[in-house]
């Protein structure tokens, strides 16, 4: 055991960091998505088989737990499928990623051009001026085409008299969610998952519900116009900020979203 310890290296001491790292992150993303008390419980039987395998040598039990093992490794990826798949999305669309991937390929980062999204800036200000609610959600790939599926068609260019509009309370497309896409939006009216996750505010209703819930399974970006308090938030990678005003929310949007 001494001479384990004389022999702890650099490259020991970054592996022991890099694994904590990783169980952290993890921790973080299973607590974020519902999956914490899951995930808990695989670390407690990887710690049990690692004890009876290394430390007390049963070899039975220990063949069994290893069978186990084997079969365990097929289920996690099976029940984790969309944790995972929202692993390496964070990871893909990071902002040290980015920076790390501009940096290589040597390619000028440009800030986002705020002016791009003054449409929906002035729309969700409107709206929030006079308490509507609305619940936009824009896409930065193909992975919507399920939600945009669920709702009405509307393929137009982003106008913010037609934002208003759909939101309008007697509008029959004003529930559910606006999908944007490029300078396009695609559809209204459209269904999305909820989140349970324990960390949202229990003022927070339907809408930011299901703005977390987008947030938490894609890289879009949500936004969400209260219709109790007018206040404007945005949701996006699983965390979210709140009482945006119109110039902050544009910086977000030229933030964020490519």
């Amino acid at each position: 055991m001494f001479d384990y310890f004389v022999s702890f290296g650099i490259k020991d001491i970054i592996d022991v960091l890099s694994v904590s790292l990783l169980l952290f992150y993890l921790y973080k993303l299973m607590k974020r998505t519902g999956s914490l008390n899951m995930f808990i419980g695989i670390l407690v039987f990887i710690f049990v088989w690692m004890i009876v395998s290394q430390v007390l040598k049963m070899q039975l039990l220990g063949a069994v737990m290893d069978k186990l093992v084997d079969v365990g490794v097929i289920a996690i990826i099976v029940l984790f499928a969309d944790d995972i798949r929202h692993f390496f999305r964070d990871i893909g669309t990071s902002t040290r990623t980015r920076k790390l991937f501009h940096w290589l390929t040597r390619r000028r980062h440009v800030d986002g051009d705020l002016s791009k999204w003054d449409p929906i800036v002035k729309a969700c200000e409107s709206m929030s001026h006079r308490k509507e609610g609305a619940l936009i959600v824009i896409g930065q790939n193909d992975e919507l085409h399920d939600v945009i599926e669920s709702g009405e068609e509307v393929n137009a260019n982003i106008n913010q008299l037609l934002i208003e509009n759909i939101f309008f309370k007697n509008s029959p497309l004003h529930d559910g969610a606006m999908i944007i896409v490029g300078d396009r939006i695609e559809s209204a009216s459209c269904i999305l998952p909820l989140s349970q996750s324990e960390e949202l505010p229990k003022a927070f209703g339907l809408r930011h519900r299901s703005a977390m819930g987008i947030a938490e399974k894609t890289n879009a970006v949500a936004v969400v116009v209260s219709e109790e308090t007018g206040t404007i938030s945005v949701f996006h990678k699983g965390s979210f900020q709140r009482d945006l005003s119109a110039v902050s929310l544009a910086r977000y949007l030229a933030d964020n979203v490519r």
